[in-house]
């Protein structure tokens, strides 16, 4: 087995928390429409909007909060407000706002990391925000390169990983997200950790894979060392 020498590492949910804010959200929003629709056709109508639009508007706050208007004017037949509208922008401008909230053992982890391998930070999501959330959180110096991609396919593993290192097959790519971090790395040749994160979106499901030598998930990010240490 070739010598590892690239660590590839998701961002949102990841390192910080991210999901949390997009609920929380969604429940205001919730509130928002509770004159024109129950609680569950609204959050039914804004996915289907969010999986409908991820073509147009990409991942992030900025398409999340139009997929949030769309909705509104499904659900209301048209004739919603200019004051709910106003509401919406301005949840998604606190969202945009929001200071970061680095999760457990992040740093001692990428500290532990940087130095012995090339680390990359690979996220993606709208360009403005996620820079603005990596010089926040105080983590980019442990990082060799960033890249901020709009999606994750086993294509952007392989070029990426050629890119700032030695090829997929030497690389490992850690995140909380099985159907963007983990399955299109392994389809690329690499190692794929699943970090689980309590709070999951629900376009980012996916299943376990089946027989995948070089699939590994762990309970917290701190335990990527015992992969590490496994693999050589």
């Amino acid at each position: 087995m070739p010598a590892l020498t690239t660590i590839g590492c998701d961002a949102d949910d990841t390192l910080w928390h991210n999901e949390r804010f997009f609920q929380l959200t969604e429940a205001r929003f919730r509130e928002m429409l509770a004159d024109h629709a129950d609680a569950e056709l609204v959050s039914s109508r804004l996915l289907e909007a969010e999986r409908r639009n991820l073509g147009h508007y990409g991942f992030g706050i900025k398409g999340f909060v139009l997929s949030m208007i769309e909705t509104a004017l499904d659900v209301t037949g048209d004739t919603a407000s200019p004051a709910i509208v106003r509401q919406i922008l301005d949840a998604g401008r606190e969202m945009l706002e929001h200071p970061v909230e680095a999760l457990p053992e992040a740093q001692e982890t990428l500290a532990m990391l940087a130095g012995g391998y090339r680390l990359v930070l690979i996220t993606k999501g709208d360009l403005f925000d996620q820079e603005r959330k990596l010089a926040a959180s105080g983590l980019g110096d442990y990082f060799d390169a960033v890249e901020i991609v709009s999606d994750k396919t086993a294509a952007t593993y392989e070029r990426l990983f050629a890119r700032h290192g030695d090829g997929p097959a030497r690389a490992m790519m850690v995140g909380n997200s099985l159907k963007s971090d983990v399955l299109p790395a392994l389809a690329a040749g690499s190692f794929g950790v699943h970090v689980p994160h309590e709070l999951t979106w629900a376009l980012e499901h996916a299943e376990l894979p089946g027989n995948a030598p070089r699939f590994r998930q762990v309970d917290r990010l701190g335990e990527v060392r015992y992969i590490l240490a496994e693999i050589g």
